[in-house]
């Protein structure tokens, strides 16, 4: 029904930025993933993140998931059409007008409002005012992220790219058959079958702290077993090495797989030794119809 592991002519990016997020890297992701896509068949994705392999890869059905509830709101919040390209410039340029004018003290403002409201458009503003592109949040579920120090952030260009981004986003999922939720990655698995894809794109151990729930070697683990046990392909993205360290998880867990590689660089982490060179790796199961050729 559908074509096997087309490749965008243009990488799209989300509105959302997030640690780890793999704009740079889609091109490599989608040229490894074979999965011959079938009327029945559903793309799955139990850590969606920004959603940027998703929304670049575009598949008639999906089912993207995430355990962070404000990722899953602002992406329902689109596909309802709640939130759409003209609101999210209007919001923006008032937004961005008052936190010129006020500076920090307004962007702590916007942080408490959205803790105790949860709105997606504070959601999106916090998103690209705070230090670095950081997502985190504290153990009570509290967006905690500083501000960046520029409160001249908001300019027309940059919200004309963010508000385009968020139609973008709108254009993508128009047609497609996608549910969003807010579930655990091991619930979002239970339901994979033999055509379907799922990719994973878990937490980096060592990298990635309060993304949203903690993420530990026990929880890495798990995740490759109960992976290495679906009726489905699937692929892994996870970093192999940089300059400090090499990631051993791998060679431990997933070393019966094949394991792909590519150079990347990261612009968005809390301190330097989290932005710099990586050698990623992309760990491929191929697609079920693809293996019985």
């Amino acid at each position: 029904m559908h074509s096997t592991a087309p490749q965008p002519l243009h990488i799209g990016v989300p509105p959302i930025k997030c640690q780890g997020i793999k704009t740079k890297l889609v091109p490599f992701i989608l040229s490894q993933i074979v999965w011959q896509e079938t009327s029945d068949a559903t793309w799955i994705e139990p850590f969606l993140g920004s959603g940027v392999v998703a929304f670049n890869r575009l598949p008639h059905r999906a089912v993207l998931a995430d355990s962070n509830p404000h990722i899953i709101g602002f992406y329902q919040a689109i596909q309802q059409g709640t939130i759409n390209r003209a609101l999210v410039q209007n919001f923006l340029t008032e937004e961005g007008k008052i936190l010129q004018q006020q500076g920090a003290e307004y962007y702590y403002t916007v942080r408490d409002r959205f803790n105790q409201t949860s709105s997606p458009l504070d959601f999106l503003f916090l998103n690209r005012a705070c230090f670095n592109g950081l997502m985190r949040f504290n153990s009570k579920g509290k967006f905690n992220v500083p501000f960046c120090h520029k409160p001249q952030r908001f300019s027309q260009s940059y919200i004309t790219k963010i508000s385009n981004q968020v139609s973008w986003v709108a254009q993508g999922m128009a047609d497609k058959d996608w549910k969003f939720c807010v579930a655990d990655w091991q619930e979002t698995l239970q339901n994979a079958k033999p055509n379907d894809y799922v990719y994973l794109d878990p937490p980096y151990i060592g990298r990635h702290a309060d993304y949203h729930n903690r993420w530990n070697l026990e929880d890495a683990e798990k995740l490759a077993a109960i992976a290495q046990q679906l009726p489905c392909g699937f692929a892994v993205s996870m970093w192999l090495e940089n300059r400090y360290r090499q990631n051993d998880h791998i060679q431990q867990s997933w070393s019966n797989l094949d394991t792909r590689t590519q150079q990347h660089f990261y612009h968005v982490g809390s301190h330097e030794k989290l932005r710099s060179a990586m050698t990623e790796a992309l760990i491929v199961k191929p697609g079920y119809s693809h293996a019985l050729k």
